[in-house]
């Protein structure tokens, strides 16, 4: 027997040999000596069934996202390194009936525009926790995110997983982002998530010496990998404690979509408030600054 799988093309920007790759559970239908070949959308460098092409150095028409599973290292590893940095290597806020929501990979002028209007309705304040490139290419979203009140973080500038690079590429990654945030909203960010939440010393040593702050997560919505909206919300709903960090993402890569992710956010709101929860930025929650002085 063999199990449903898709047959991945050849990269068309680096020229990356295809191969079958198995098909996520949610879309095994039994198991089958014939199971067919599934019809696989559009190459997506990064998705969490593919490969990344050319190690972690992605090309920036394709950093930003999506997600990619084969990048994210175990949650005993976050735990981890919030032990050895419990005060630089954030998980969640203290045990209180308050819940941030965060966002990675924006800002774009599809998905960021949405999660903001939802946001807006509910009054709640979040975190983005933005990639360099798209801040660049998309400035009214960013500039949008801060006249709303959110709070706004360093998610590098090309996604690439930064445990794995030279320290001076780190040091590029966070401050050419850094920068850009800084021309377009005249301030600096103090937030730091690492794509993925990859971390090793190196990188946490160098986000201390940039005085960041690194912001992980203890709940995540794995919005970006395909979810109904049904899923995504419970996802969030069946992890949901006091003081929890909730990862969700404001934009994609090539091909992926987050409709799901706007489609769950009013309900996962509503039933939260039900709960007895309110929605706390970063800062709030944490007792820490988002911006340096």
């Amino acid at each position: 027997m063999r199990y449903p799988f898709y047959y991945v093309p050849a990269c068309p920007c680096c020229g990356t040999s295809g191969s079958p790759v198995p098909a996520p559970h949610g879309l095994w239908r039994g198991y089958s000596p014939s199971a067919p070949a599934l019809p696989y959308y559009p190459y997506i460098v990064g998705h969490p069934m593919v490969p990344l092409h050319g190690g972690y150095r992605i090309p920036e028409e394709h950093a930003g996202g999506p997600e990619s599973a084969q990048e994210r290292p175990p949650q005993p590893q976050l735990i981890d390194w919030s032990a050895l940095y419990p005060n630089e290597v954030i998980l969640h806020g203290p045990a209180v009936k308050k819940i941030a929501l965060t966002y990675d990979d924006g800002p774009d002028e599809k998905w960021t525009p949405q999660v903001l209007d939802v946001l807006r309705d509910y009054k709640v304040k979040a975190a983005f926790f933005c990639v360099g490139w798209r801040i660049q290419k998309y400035p009214d979203s960013l500039k949008r995110i801060v006249r709303e009140g959110h709070v706004v973080g360093n998610h590098s500038w090309n996604h690439p997983d930064l445990s794995k690079l030279p320290v001076n590429e780190v040091r590029n990654e966070i401050l050419r982002t850094e920068s850009e945030i800084n021309r377009l909203t005249g301030r600096k960010t103090a937030l730091l998530r690492p794509p993925y939440g990859a971390l090793s010393d190196p990188l946490i040593k160098t986000a201390m010496a940039l005085k960041y702050k690194i912001i992980l997560w203890n709940v995540d919505s794995l919005d970006w990998s395909g979810l109904t909206a049904e899923q995504v919300a419970t996802n969030i709903l069946s992890h949901a404690r006091p003081g929890a960090i909730i990862l969700q993402h404001s934009a994609i890569g090539t091909g992926g979509n987050l409709q799901n992710t706007v489609n769950a956010l009013p309900y996962t709101i509503e039933t939260l408030r039900k709960q007895g929860y309110s929605f706390a930025s970063l800062p709030e929650l944490l007792g820490i600054p988002a911006y340096k002085e």
